[in-house]
C-alpha cells in the first residue's frame, strides 16, 4: 500500500502519458501495443494481443483457479483527429479521455507494479487486460471477445477499474439495445406528387407513438432518439428517412418489454402513413448498431462483500453501490461475479473535449484494487 502511494506521482505521470496516444473507436492499436510493452516491462508473463485487440498479461498462481481478469479500456468515445492534449494545472488534468479510461490504465499499472516489486505469491491466478470495444459503437466487442472465445470458461472473477472515486462499486450493468430504423418510400415531386406516402411522416409518427410510452421507473428503464436524417431537398417527397434509438436498463425483462413496444410503436407509424394516403407504400428495415447485454452481481455476492470490506478497512468510509454500463455487462450477464471500481480521483465531464480529473489522493484507487485482488486470490 505504501509502493502505490509512493509511486502514484510516476502513475499520473503515466495517466497522461498514454491518454495522448490517440484511441478512438475501433482504432486502439497504437495504445494497445504500448499498453502491451508496459506490460512485458512490468514482468507479466503470457503476454499477447487477441483477435479482437485485446492486451493480456498473466500473473500466475500457485494454482490456475480462482482466476481474477482486472481490465481498463483503451477506447476512448472521441473521433480521429482530436487533440488529445492534456494540460495540468495543480491537481487537475485536463483532456479528452484522461479519466475514462486512462485513469483506469493508469491504476491498472500501480497494482502491477505494487505485486511485482513486492514478489506477492497469490493461491490464485489474475491475468490484467487492456481491452478495446467499452466505448459507444464498440459494443463491448473485447469483452465478448474475452469471454466468448480468448478466455472461455476460465475467469472465475472480475474487476473493471473505470474513473471514479475509490468507494465507488457498481454492482448493476446497465444493458442497451441500439437500432438505425430506416423507413423507405417511392419518394417525388413536392407539388407533382403530392397524396404519395412520405417517410420522414412515417417516422415522426413512429417517434410521436415511442414517446407515448410510459417505461418502469424501477428498475429505471429509459429510451432515446438520439440522431435523425433523410431527404434530398425542400420540394421533393424524399425516398428515406432514419433515426437512431437507444434503449437502456439493468433488468432484462424491463428491456425486453420496452424493445417490444418500441418495435410496435415503429410499425404503427408505418401503417398509420400507409393507411392515410393510400397512394405507394412505406416500407420500413431495422438495423441493429449494438446489444449491451444486461446483470447484476448481488449485494450478497463474495466480491462485492469482498469490495464494501476492503473500502472499509483502508478508511475510504462506506461504499456506493450502482448500475452503470461498462465491461463488466458482459460477465454479469453469463452470471461471473463482477463488478466495476473507481480508479481514484474525481473525474468530471466525461465524454467532453474539456474532460479532467483531479488526482488528489487517486492513489487509493489502485489501493483498493490491489486488496480486493489479494483478497480474491488469497
Amino acid at each position: 500500500m505504501a509502493t502505490i502511494k509512493e509511486t502514484e506521482p510516476h502513475f499520473v505521470d503515466e495517466q497522461i502519458r498514454l491518454c495522448e496516444i490517440p484511441a478512438p473507436p475501433f482504432k486502439e492499436d497504437k495504445k494497445g501495443a504500448e499498453l502491451a510493452k508496459l506490460f512485458k516491462a512490468a514482468g507479466l508473463q503470457n503476454v499477447r494481443i487477441d483477435k479482437a485487440g485485446n492486451v493480456l498479461g498473466d500473473r500466475q498462481g500457485a494454482a490456475a483457479t480462482p482466476h481474477l481478469v482486472m481490465a481498463a479500456h483503451l477506447d476512448t468515445v472521441f473521433p480521429e483527429g482530436t487533440d488529445v492534449h492534456v494540460t495540468r494545472t495543480g491537481n487537475v488534468l485536463k483532456g479528452p479521455g484522461i479519466g475514462d479510461d486512462c485513469r483506469g490504465l493508469a491504476a491498472l499499472l500501480s497494482v502491477i507494479n505494487a505485486m511485482q516489486k513486492h514478489s506477492l505469491k497469490t493461491a490464485g491466478t489474475i491475468t490484467f487486460v487492456a481491452d478495446v470495444g467499452e466505448e459507444g459503437l464498440g459494443d463491448l466487442r473485447g469483452m465478448k471477445e474475452l469471454f466468448g472465445t480468448t478466455m472461455r470458461g476460465q475467469i472465475d472473477d472480475f474487476i473493471s477499474i473505470e474513473p471514479g472515486e475509490a468507494d465507488r462499486v457498481s454492482n448493476g450493468g446497465v444493458g442497451s439495445y441500439r437500432y438505425k430504423v430506416t423507413f423507405m418510400g417511392p419518394g417525388g415531386h413536392s407539388y407533382g406528387a403530392f397524396g404519395l406516402v412520405n417517410p420522414i411522416a412515417a417516422m415522426g409518427r413512429a417517434i410521436t407513438y415511442i414517446d407515448q410510452i410510459v417505461p418502469p421507473k424501477d428498475p429505471r428503464t429509459t429510451f432515446n432518439e438520439g440522431v435523425v436524417g433523410g431527404g434530398t431537398s425542400v420540394n421533393a417527397i424524399p425516398f428515406e428517412a432514419w433515426f437512431e434509438f437507444d434503449e437502456r436498463s439493468p433488468d432484462v425483462k424491463s428491456l425486453d418489454e420496452m424493445d417490444a413496444k418500441f418495435k410496435a410503436a415503429v410499425q404503427k407509424g408505418v401503417d398509420d402513413e400507409n393507411a392515410r394516403w393510400g397512394k405507394g407504400k412505406i416500407t420500413v428495415k431495422m438495423e441493429t448498431l449494438g446489444i449491451r447485454p444486461a446483470g447484476e452481481t448481488p449485494l450478497d455476492s463474495p466480491i462485492v462483500k469482498t469490495a464494501t470490506a476492503s473500502i472499509k478497512a483502508l478508511g475510504f468510509g462506506d461504499a456506493s453501490y450502482g448500475a452503470g454500463s461498462s465491461d463488466s455487462n458482459v460477465p454479469m450477464h453469463l452470471g461471473i461475479p463482477a463488478i466495476t471500481i473507481g480508479g481514484g480521483g474525481k473525474d468530471a465531464g466525461a465524454h467532453s473535449l474539456n474532460e479532467t480529473d483531479d488526482v488528489t489522493d487517486s492513489y487509493k484507487g489502485p489501493q483498493n484494487a490491489l486488496l480486493i485482488a489479494l483478497s480474491i486470490l488469497k
